[in-house]
């Protein structure tokens, strides 16, 4: 950053409009906001995540990495044609998603957001992820010289911050939660 911030408020976004990377201003509504600001609070809810209690080391550093990267996100988003997110990034993404996901049993059923604190926190994230990812196509259709890796890279990510849902449910002694939908079968007319 060649500038820090030395104070916060500038007035300057009053006017419902806010400053993108490139000097250039743009409305607060707009995709490229949606997207940005969305990948930035996905950060945050993985920050939530790292904050609670009894989260592995392996878990820790996977979703330290990944705010990094998210960072890095933000920026290619914030200014456009920034390239920062690549195809190395989305494949490093699956190698840790395989290596989580090998030692957990086959899913017979859907899984209730749950499972105790950090994992719920990670199902946030997840859904939080996924909107950033619906953002990010939006942009794209807006603006097509946006990257593909971005859209990429969230797809993924939404991907292995399930399996980690797993993982912390299992890992916190709290398991699963199964959706029953056997709940809503009607006994047979007899």
């Amino acid at each position: 950053m060649g500038n820090r911030l030395s104070r916060i408020y500038t007035r300057t976004g009053d006017d419902g409009s806010t400053g993108l990377g490139d000097g250039s201003r743009v409305a607060k509504d707009s995709p490229r906001v949606a997207a940005y600001g969305t990948v930035d609070e996905l950060n945050s809810t993985i920050g939530m995540v790292l904050a609670c209690e009894g989260v592995d080391a392996a878990v820790r550093e996977a979703l330290t990495q990944i705010q990094h990267e998210l960072f890095d996100l933000g920026g290619e988003l914030c200014i456009p044609g920034m390239a920062m997110i690549e195809d190395a990034d989305v494949a490093r993404l699956e190698t840790v998603l395989d290596a989580f996901n090998e030692p957990l049993p086959p899913l017979k059923e859907f899984i209730l957001p749950g499972g105790g604190m950090a994992a719920a926190c990670c199902h946030l994230a997840r859904t939080v992820c996924r909107r950033a990812e619906r953002e990010v196509i939006t942009l794209r259709h807006a603006e097509p010289e946006v990257r593909p890796q971005a859209q990429h890279y969230l797809n993924r990510l939404s991907d292995l911050l399930f399996v980690l849902c797993r993982v912390l449910a299992r890992a916190g002694g709290h398991g699963e939660v199964l959706w029953q939908h056997e709940r809503r079968r009607k006994p047979a007319a007899g």
